[in-house]
């Protein structure tokens, strides 16, 4: 059929259309059109409902979903003309003020198709045809594109948009309180969408009446009714709800119904209403004028259905009188909050005051729903300039409802009521022809143009939600996978090197171990070797054999010997410890190369320092006592000098005996040991013997003596010797003899010789005590399993230390990795989820767009 529901802009101040008395069959049609569009509708309304229940629940389960914020940018000069519907925006969210994003807002057309791109991408398109920019075809202004509609969240302190106002409320809000903040106007949005489903489906239609106190509404609707029944006064009057209705729908019978408060009416259950006639109806307004009553007329218009609104044979119509807007805040309130559950909205200002402060905010809020609003400018014959309050009035309607003022030839009126109330007005009669064509045959642009346009902006809304998030989501995909290629390969490294490095790390301490303790074998092998020749173990130039003091210092000489040739082991381990410390310093500084090698970059390294001069040290305890490091009891190297296990402290080690003069054992090893065994009791008498009485008495007369048993065993041997014949007989060329001997031996041989024998008997008592203790406990056993541990201690904590900063960073990027490959699916979900709404809403939309259109 060929009926425009949606005039175009250019019939502004054209000339009212004649209109037609519908037949039949053009009745019949226009049904037709209105069902199939209902239809549309409510399956739009539907899939619309389920798009708001999916994004609650992903909200609420999956993603935070982010309420954007677009501030205006100016555009580049050098902007393609293709893009000049295209408005640049700043992109942001309040909860996270470090995002900001350059996007370019898709025009806003019929419909309210909008699409947020980022300003990046958008400038890489190539150029598109130009097309022609219809402004007509928005459904908004340019300003409003970029904002919410339905989803509007006040989010300052003070008044919306002032630039005056306190910093934002939700500084220091978190993302989920927003969230929570903007679920909350989804789920009014989808209680919204439950009226209006109800109201499509609601074969009657509703037309409330409202405006300005003293604007003439009643005198307007009594006009209406070709009758006075609207209470009328100079002062304000009307405070119920009157909703007038055809007598058909109450059995043909004219009366009031009193609605009972807190009771749903029904018109054929008299509990819920107090009857009374039609004229008490002034006295019971007049009466209740400051109670919020809801009143049901019900009359009979005994004029044709073709010049009557009420009874008019195709649709049952209720007339609402309400209230002045600016009366007080609570019938205001009231008004407001019933226009949601209105069809047609007859807005009655007045020529005298045009359009006042409570009346924009009513039309601009009535128009987030209504595009289409039908304005009466009443008391127009009363003004004396008519041109000029009609270009006023019109400036006004074209800022507070822009649909309205592009049809405002069939839907702004300039009347006087009260003239047509007694004489016939040709202004009213077009004003009637104009809201019967409205009301009735263009139901689609009336009843559910309203729907209509409160889904598309919806859908917009929607559009403007989703691809705000997805421009989000996207953002951090792409910081989840700049993450992961940053992340991912510097963890399998750390993964495939970690057995290389501690085998590494296993390697040195072994090796470092190892060196030292060979090393330290070694050194003290050599210098008990060097002592038992005689020599000083190490040549150190703070050690030096003492020099021979004559024959009467002998016995000091031979202590004073015994010790330097100690110390100079002692010397020995000292410098074993301190090669120690030069290989495990060594060692540390490899450690730290591998540390340089197998920590990734940005990973503190280890901030301890090796102090080489703090091993082999000594600690003191609580009392001020100094003790080993070790808990073994075993004193350490040197005992209070350090050194080890201090030989020349120990009094066993420097005890000083005969035998260090000379060393019998040792004499008869070289000259009889070889093949040569001794006789019993009946050996016959040998120089061995005359030289054992000549020692004997050596001994004897020494200046320290070996005690009462080895004087007397010396007395018993040599009158023994006595007692033989063959031994006296020898006695004296014998005594002469070894006194020659030990002269000589005292005069030339002794100083050289001591050191000697003295040494021999040192590493003699050293191999005894692998003999008796074993390898380990011995003295160059222990020293170097010591020098060894301690080694070792060292660079297992080096190691450690390593292993753990290893260990810890492999953790870290193994979070980070597992915290990147999270967010990469979970944005890669949300990005495919915002897609496909804006698929869904797209689709729905399509249809809503058809019905706006039809």
């Amino acid at each position: 059929m060929a009926l425009s529901y949606i005039p175009n802009a250019s019939r502004v101040g054209s000339p009212p259309p004649l209109v037609e008395s519908p037949s039949k069959h053009l009745v019949e049609g226009v049904q037709e059109v209105y069902v199939e569009h209902k239809n549309q509708l409510l399956h739009a309304l539907d899939s619309t409902t389920s798009i708001l229940g999916d994004l609650r629940k992903f909200n609420k389960d999956h993603w935070v979903v982010r309420y954007p914020q677009l501030s205006e940018q100016p555009a580049p000069e050098a902007s393609n003309s293709s893009r000049r519907k295209s408005m640049r925006r700043s992109l942001s969210f309040p909860d996270d003020p470090s995002f900001a994003a350059d996007v370019i807002v898709g025009p806003a057309k019929a419909g309210l198709t909008r699409s947020v791109t980022l300003a990046s991408i958008a400038d890489k398109d190539e150029e598109e045809p130009a097309e022609a920019d219809d402004d007509c075809d928005r459904l908004v202004s340019p300003a409003e594109a970029s904002d919410f509609h339905v989803f509007r969240l006040d989010l300052k302190l003070g008044a919306h948009g002032s630039s005056s106002s306190p910093a934002a409320l939700v500084a220091q809000l978190e993302k989920s309180s927003i969230a929570n903040l903007l679920d909350d106007r989804i789920l009014n949005a989808v209680g919204h969408l439950d009226k209006l489903r109800s109201r499509i489906e609601d074969t009657s239609s509703k037309v409330l009446v409202t405006g300005d106190l003293n604007a003439g509404k009643s005198t307007f609707v009594n006009a209406l009714l070709g009758r006075e029944i609207m209470p009328v006064d100079q002062q304000p009057c009307t405070t119920a709800f009157c909703e007038v209705h055809d007598a058909s729908e109450n059995g043909g019978k004219e009366e009031l119904h009193i609605l009972k408060e807190g009771v749903t009416y029904s018109v054929a259950d008299e509990s819920t209403f107090t009857r009374a006639s039609l004229p008490d109806l002034d006295a019971i307004v007049s009466e209740n004028e400051n109670d919020s009553q809801v009143l049901k007329v019900y009359l009979a218009d005994p004029r044709d259905p073709q010049a009557s609104l009420l009874s008019n044979g195709i649709v049952d119509i209720s007339l609402i009188d309400a209230p002045g807007l600016n009366r007080d805040n609570t019938h205001t309130t009231r008004v407001f909050a019933r226009q949601e559950e209105i069809d047609v909205v007859v807005f009655v200002v007045s020529a005298e005051n045009h359009f006042t402060l409570s009346a924009k905010e009513f039309l601009t809020n009535a128009s987030h729903e209504k595009a289409y609003l039908f304005i009466v400018v009443n008391k127009y014959e009363q003004i004396r300039d008519k041109a000029k309050c009609r270009r006023r009035v019109l400036e006004q309607i074209k800022q507070l409802s822009p649909r309205t003022y592009e049809d405002a030839a069939d839907l702004v009126h300039f009347v006087d009521s009260q003239h047509a109330l007694h004489e016939s007005s040709e202004s009213f009669s077009a004003l009637e022809s104009s809201l019967r064509s409205f009301v009735l045959v263009k139901r689609s642009k009336s009843k559910l143009a309203p729907a209509s346009t409160y889904l598309t902006k919806l859908l917009a809304d929607v559009d403007l939600l989703v691809g705000a998030n997805a421009i989000v989501a996207q953002t951090e995909l792409d910081r989840a996978l700049n993450d992961l290629q940053r992340v991912r390969p510097v963890l399998e490294k750390m993964k495939s090197g970690r057995e290389v490095l501690d085998e590494s790390l296993e390697s040195v301490e072994d090796l470092g171990a190892t060196r030292t303790r060979m090393r330290t074998k070694e050194l003290l092998s050599d210098a008990v070797e060097r002592v038992g020749q005689g020599k000083l173990g190490i040549e150190d130039s703070s050690i030096s054999l003492p020099s021979y003091p004559g024959l009467l210092g002998i016995w000091d000489y031979v202590r004073d010997v015994r010790s330097v040739l100690l110390s100079s082991l002692d010397a020995a381990v000292k410098l074993a410890e301190d090669e120690a410390r030069s290989v495990t310093s060594g060692a540390v500084n490899k450690i730290t190369q591998l540390g340089d090698e197998h920590l990734p970059e940005g990973v503190e390294r280890s901030r301890r320092i090796f102090m080489p001069e703090a091993m082999f040290s000594v600690r003191s305890d609580k009392k001020s006592n100094r003790k080993s490091r070790r808990t073994s009891g075993t004193v350490v190297a040197g005992g209070i000098y350090g050194l080890g296990i201090g030989l020349a402290q120990r009094p066993d080690m420097l005890d000083t005996t005969f035998f260090d003069l000379f060393d019998v054992h040792h004499q008869f090893w070289v000259h009889f040991g070889e093949g040569k065994t001794e006789s019993k009791d009946d050996m016959a008498v040998s120089t061995l013997g005359f030289a054992s009485v000549g020692l004997g008495a050596l001994t004897m007369v020494g200046g320290k003596a070996l005690g009462a048993r080895g004087l007397f065993e010396g007395v018993v041997r040599v009158w023994d010797l006595m007692e033989n014949e063959a031994a006296r007989k020898w006695a004296a060329p014998v005594l002469g003899a070894v006194t020659i001997g030990l002269a000589t031996y005292f005069v030339l041989e002794l100083p050289s010789t001591v050191p000697r024998t003295v040494g021999r008997r040192i590493k003699a008592t050293l191999a005894r005590e692998v003999e008796e203790l074993g390898e380990d406990a011995s003295f160059v056993g222990s020293h170097s399993a010591r020098v060894s541990r301690e080694t070792r201690k060292v660079l297992r904590l080096a190691s450690w230390d390593l292993k753990e900063r290893f260990r810890a960073a492999m953790e870290e990027h193994g979070r980070e990795v597992y915290s990147a490959e999270e967010t990469e699916q979970r944005a890669k979900k949300a990005l495919d989820w915002f897609h496909e709404v804006q698929r869904r809403a797209g689709e729905v939309r399509e249809s809503v767009v058809l019905v706006s259109a039809a």
